[in-house]
């Protein structure tokens, strides 16, 4: 995740001769209209400079072929040491600059894939597949609460509360505990937010530190005392005769609940504004249940929940003729390629029927997300149960907000209501 800053420069791109032409496009993604739609901005990247550099200093790539490139190629880091100038800006903040650049999404090989190798061990598709009863259960539960109100957030009141009550009981964490965990998740979050995590310094240095406090204690209690819950998988994951440090373990317990939250919140509140702006695939969904898998993934496609995807050069690299020197920050606009009309026909369009869908949603290549099997089970089972159980699904305002994050894609506030 690369910090940047806002200019208002012109944008220059370097040929591979390293002269420069002007182009028309200046990239800013701090701009309002960016987070209202940022479709239109990469629309034009795409057909007049997919490979940009812009007045921030970061290359932006945008288009699908080159995005599927850049994901696999080694020499474009993850390090945050190397692409995130955030934990530099901390002065002295050791605490959240070593939190980052434990996270395994940060990490590059040999000890990304030793870490995700153990953490595979116990936490893949298999065990969310065992834990679909539950999810089902506990979106059953929210359904309830809410359905005699007439009226509801679809984020504070829905898709908030899901993955923390679902990941805390993969993890074991107590219920009674669980709002403490989901208050320090909030402020976790901001690691994937360039534009506030140095405003909300404080309140992310101390949740850390109470997150790690707590996480200590009960993993000091599983080793004593084991249970089936991931917990204790995690303490007992080995690979020969490699395991999981005490750090490691509790960097990827928090990174469950930060990630996962910020994934799942966002796909569902996507996916439902999505719908109301598309009456037809409503309605088509709800007369055809069988579709939610397709609908899902063209909800991941359409309105992706991770937006960008940073990582550095680490060495000269070509892509789509450009020459990226080792260094500068790299962009991969993965909702960018999400509507690339060369890979996708008639990519603006949600159509929850699509079949050629191979998305970035969740990245590609080694650091494709662990925890997509999870998000996507969410997904399928709560934006299923919301349409099918919540009748008459309307929109109360149309002034909606957008989160001012370049990195993520998600509503502030969605206020439906529903009845007969």
């Amino acid at each position: 995740m690369a910090q940047i800053t806002p200019r208002n420069n012109k944008t220059v791109t370097p040929n591979r001769d390293n002269s420069s032409v002007a182009t028309k496009i200046n990239f800013n993604p701090f701009l309002p209209e960016f987070y209202l739609n940022p479709y239109l901005i990469y629309r034009q990247l795409q057909a007049e400079d997919p490979v940009h550099l812009s007045s921030m200093g970061a290359w932006v790539i945008t288009g699908y072929a080159d995005v599927a490139k850049a994901l696999r190629d080694p020499r474009l880091s993850s390090k945050p040491s190397e692409i995130s100038s955030y934990s530099q800006r901390q002065e002295g903040n050791s605490l959240v600059a070593s939190f980052i650049s434990d996270i395994l999404f940060f990490r590059d090989p040999p000890d990304h894939t030793r870490l995700r190798r153990l953490i595979g061990k116990v936490f893949n598709t298999r065990v969310v597949e065992e834990m679909r009863p539950r999810i089902q259960q506990i979106v059953n539960e929210l359904i309830n609460r809410i359905e005699e109100k007439g009226d509801l957030d679809i984020i504070a009141d829905f898709a908030k509360p899901l993955p923390v009550t679902v990941i805390s009981h993969i993890l074991g964490i107590p219920p009674e505990d669980r709002y403490k965990l989901k208050q320090w998740s909030h402020w976790l979050g901001y690691i994937f937010d360039p534009m506030k995590a140095s405003d909300v310094s404080q309140q992310l240095t101390q949740s850390i530190v109470e997150f790690r406090e707590y996480l200590t204690q009960l993993i000091a209690k599983r080793r004593q005392k084991p249970e089936q819950d991931l917990i204790t998988a995690l303490i007992q994951a080995r690979d020969e005769h490699d395991k999981l440090s005490e750090e490691e373990l509790l960097v990827t317990c928090m990174l469950l609940f930060a990630s996962g939250e910020e994934t799942t919140v966002n796909l569902i509140g996507n996916a439902v504004i999505s719908l109301l702006r598309h009456p037809d695939q409503l309605a088509k969904l709800r007369q055809n249940p069988s579709l939610i898998q397709s609908a899902v993934e063209e909800f991941l496609r359409y309105e992706s929940p991770l937006q960008i995807s940073g990582r550095t050069a680490i060495e000269d690299i070509e892509i789509g003729g450009k020459l990226i020197k080792k260094g500068p920050p790299v962009f991969l606009i993965l909702g960018a390629a999400n509507r690339d009309p060369a890979q996708f026909h008639n990519p603006d369009q949600l159509d929850i029927t699509r079949t050629n869908n191979d998305h970035f949603a969740f990245g590609d290549g080694i650091h494709y997300c662990m925890g997509s099997a999870l998000a996507r089970t969410q997904g399928q089972i709560a934006i299923s149960a919301l349409v099918q159980k919540l009748p008459n699904l309307q929109l109360q305002t149309n002034n909606l907000e957008w989160r001012e994050n370049v990195f993520l894609r998600g509503l502030k506030t969605l206020p439906v209501s529903f009845g007969n």
